[in-house]
């Protein structure tokens, strides 16, 4: 007998609840905020419109699916089925955060609070959910958009995925030196701030900001399009490091290979608590998922 669908609710806390695990009592989160020149009414507003939005997203579930719930924090050590149905309840970096741990389940993106948040990725209102799933119910398969993803392989094995972009670089402000080699083999070793290999997803954030600075001619990727980009971040000339390999376009079986003289760090879509390190003379990888986010429209 088939197993009925299990929805997985994914949130994060708010910054009320942070405030209050910190502080201990409302009066004192009070006062931190107003030497920061905060409301804690302003806090407040918004942990009422996410909790809110949970609400009417627990109603919006089946009554005879089995349900799951999933803070951000414990994303790592949670366990997603094929049948899951994922809904996202946040903001739009809460998708690329459970993006990753995900093989194809679709995702739908619930906005609780429109009005500050852009909705690219969450872009549902949470009354919106209850017709949505319903249909599903009925039958009717929702229109997914499969948004690229970018993933890293190391040497030793380890891997990474993202959904927005992957940062290769030195784990302080110090210079990152490696040799970089490209789709079309050329290699050259370089002293950098870094290398970001971004999906068409990433492509309006900090992907963006370097594509500007290097006043690039190159076509940045759409989220659904199979295809990555990648800048390396002020490369230094000298005499022995260049800067004539940094930019380009990783497509299909493609691959930017980097392989680090001083250690390294790894780590995607800004989550610098959950990277891999690579060691002096370790290569990666960089190049487009196998698995793509599957985000209903």
């Amino acid at each position: 007998m088939a197993l009925t669908p299990r929805a997985v609710v994914v949130h994060r806390h708010t910054e009320l609840e942070e405030l209050l695990a910190r502080h201990g009592t409302r009066q004192q989160a009070a006062f931190f905020l107003a030497t920061r020149h905060r409301s804690i009414e302003d806090v407040e507003l918004r942990h009422e419109l996410q909790q809110a939005a949970l609400r009417q997203t627990s109603a919006a579930i089946p009554v005879d699916w089995r349900r799951g719930m999933v803070e951000r924090s414990e994303l790592s050590r949670f366990v997603f089925s094929p049948e899951d149905i994922v809904i996202a309840v946040g903001q739009d970096g809460l998708v690329a955060n459970v993006a990753k741990y995900l093989s194809g389940q679709p995702v739908y993106g619930v906005n609780p609070d429109p009005d500050r948040n852009p909705g690219v990725l969450v872009p549902h209102h949470p009354a919106q959910l209850h017709e949505m799933l319903r249909a599903l119910v009925g039958g009717t398969a929702p229109a997914v958009a499969q948004h690229c993803m970018v993933e890293a392989v190391v040497d030793d094995g380890q891997r990474l995925t993202a959904l927005n972009e992957i940062f290769v670089g030195h784990r302080s402000h110090q210079s990152a030196r490696y040799t970089i080699t490209d789709t079309d083999g050329r290699a050259e070793r370089q002293s950098s701030s870094g290398v970001v290999i971004s999906t068409g997803t990433g492509a309006t954030g900090w992907c963006r900001s370097i594509w500007l600075e290097h006043h690039s001619n190159l076509e940045l990727p759409t989220p659904t399009q199979q295809q990555l980009c990648w800048f390396v971040r002020e490369a230094w000339p000298s005499p022995a490091t260049g800067i004539s390999c940094t930019e380009g376009t990783l497509a299909g079986p493609a691959m930017l290979r980097i392989t680090a003289e001083n250690d390294l760090v790894i780590f995607g879509d800004g989550i610098e608590s959950d990277a891999i390190d690579l060691g002096a003379n370790q290569t990666v990888q960089l190049r487009v998922a196998g698995t793509t986010l599957a985000l209903v429209r």
